[in-house]
């Protein structure tokens, strides 16, 4: 299997199942003698991982499976200063109930990527998924955590949370508020609105689906290639690498489609001093042809409802004459609505973008 490096700069390679002995990365083109603190990567960790404080405990939406996610750097870092060769981390599987997919052998589950997988290869790993399960992206926030580094040290600050679930939307933005409920929105209301609708759900045997809004602040003007490498088109492929995302929108996003040119250009002005440009709005979302504008780059993802449900669905089993008819019914353990974790794997792969740029 190819195709597990992203970036061109600053690359990370992904590798392990989720059901597997372990999972990691390998973080390559970071500049030496950056400090990387251990306790940074494990509290980016801990942040997606189910069972923590707010997407675990008293949560509807996640899975009941509880794995420490403990992250080993294996190469790459001496007394807390990157090397300049390739990081290598590394994070064991505690927690698997393989058992759990034992009819999932030969049945495709309807929303996974299981009959698509079996159709490329000819070979998969059917328990939790395997390599397509989202258990690969505690890989992708440990690799982010380390571009986080950069993108700090350049004054840039990406902040992401939870705007809509459940069908239910946030009416306000108090980033204050984002880790102090499980849905991570910034609107405590009414993520006690989502939780509950969640609840609902779940109690039915089925999942939600979600929107999830990142701001970036700090982003310097010029950043970004203005044709395949565009700044927005990089972006876009960050998120949708990420297997639950289905959609993004930058700015006005689809919105721009009712304007005219005249409401969804942002007007420009100097700036006090002479010596800037400042716009007076951001229907753009902080890039224009591709490079980044100085304004904030604010973007949008759309999550689709977890496939994993707990309700008797239509499916097919591939046997040895071809494919049949049958019925199926998931077992395990599985969330209900990916909110609160996919919160900081939309953060993780905005910095690797970043910092793909910044190092460009």
């Amino acid at each position: 299997m190819s195709k597990n490096t992203f970036g061109n700069n600053f690359t990370v390679t992904t590798f392990g199942e989720s059901h597997g002995n372990a999972l990691g990365c390998i973080v390559d083109g970071c500049p030496s003698k950056l400090n990387i603190d251990i306790e940074k990567i494990q509290a980016a960790l801990d942040r997606r991982r189910p069972g923590n404080h707010n997407a675990g405990e008293n949560n509807a939406c996640v899975t009941e499976r509880k794995e420490a996610d403990q992250v080993e750097i294996l190469s790459g870092v001496k007394d807390g200063l990157s090397l300049g060769t390739p990081i290598a981390m590394m994070i064991r599987n505690t927690s698997q109930h393989s058992k759990d997919y034992g009819n999932l052998e030969y049945t495709y589950r309807p929303g996974h990527a299981d009959y698509t997988f079996d159709q490329k290869f000819d070979f998969r790993d059917f328990r939790g998924g395997g390599r397509s399960s989202g258990r690969e992206t505690a890989a992708r926030v440990a690799a982010g955590a380390i571009a986080s580094v950069i993108t700090e040290n350049a004054g840039i600050k990406i902040t992401a949370y939870t705007i809509k679930a459940a069908g239910i939307s946030a009416t306000k933005r108090n980033l204050d508020e984002i880790e102090q409920n499980p849905l991570r929105a910034p609107d405590n209301e009414a993520a006690e609105a989502m939780q509950k609708r969640i609840e609902e759900i779940r109690s039915q045997g089925d999942s939600a689906g979600a929107i999830i809004e990142c701001v970036v602040k700090g982003v310097p003007a010029g950043l970004g290639d203005p044709v395949f490498d565009k700044l927005d088109a990089m972006l876009a492929h960050a998120m949708l690498s990420i297997g639950a995302v289905k959609g993004i929108e930058f700015g006005s996003g689809f919105d721009a489609a009712d304007m005219t040119g005249s409401m969804n250009n942002d007007s420009m002005r100097a700036s006090d001093n002479g010596y800037g440009v400042e716009f007076v709005t951001n229907n753009a979302g902080g890039i224009l042809g591709g490079i980044s504008n100085g304004n904030d780059i604010v973007f949008r993802v759309a999550v689709k409802p977890v496939p994993s449900i707990y309700q008797k669905q239509e499916t097919v089993m591939k046997t040895d004459k071809g494919y049949e008819n049958v019925d199926l019914e998931i077992k395990g353990r599985h969330d209900v609505c990916l909110a609160p974790r996919i919160v900081p794997v939309v953060e993780a792969m905005t910095a690797l973008v970043l910092a793909d740029a910044i190092l460009s």
